[in-house]
């Protein structure tokens, strides 16, 4: 039973820092660490004591191919760009990414990017915005994979 409560906290807890990140990137386009890193460590204990998803082993798999594929992006728009100072991808966006893969792993990382990106595409064409927040669209990307992985299972 106290499992239960503690894994229900856990959650309320991960669904908290997911909710300000969310808002953060909305208004400021910025994804703060306050609430980045509380996630990550949350993720780490819900995938180690409560591997429904995924192992721990390809959580880990996950957190590093997340974090390797948006920090070459990252490195190519800002090689790229004309505006230094100004890259459609920050390192919150990379650091996020790494803890969507440690809550998802390999094979749920592949399904958000592509909800997410689907979302976020659609997002930006109905409001002719020049810059998409990110994040908010990446954990509604990452809801469905859970749910679809669930299925799957």
């Amino acid at each position: 039973m106290f499992f239960y409560i503690f894994f229900g906290a856990l959650l309320l807890g991960a669904a908290f820092c997911a909710w300000r990140i969310s808002v953060a990137d909305f208004r400021r386009r910025i994804i703060p660490d306050a609430y980045l890193f509380p996630l990550m460590l949350i993720g780490l204990i819900v995938t180690h004591f409560f591997p429904w998803i995924c192992s721990t082993a390809e959580s880990v798999a996950g957190a590093v191919l997340g974090y390797a594929m948006a920090a070459i992006v990252g490195i190519i728009f800002e090689h790229f760009s004309r505006d230094k100072t100004n890259t459609p991808i920050g390192m919150g966006d990379i650091k996020l990414l790494a803890v969507a893969g440690l809550w998802l792993g390999t094979f749920g990382l592949a399904i958000a990017l592509v909800f997410s990106c689907i979302f976020g595409m659609i997002w930006g064409h109905k409001r002719h915005q020049k810059f998409i927040p990110f994040a908010p669209f990446l954990f509604a990307g990452g809801f469905l994979s859970f749910i679809t992985i669930l299925f799957l299972l």
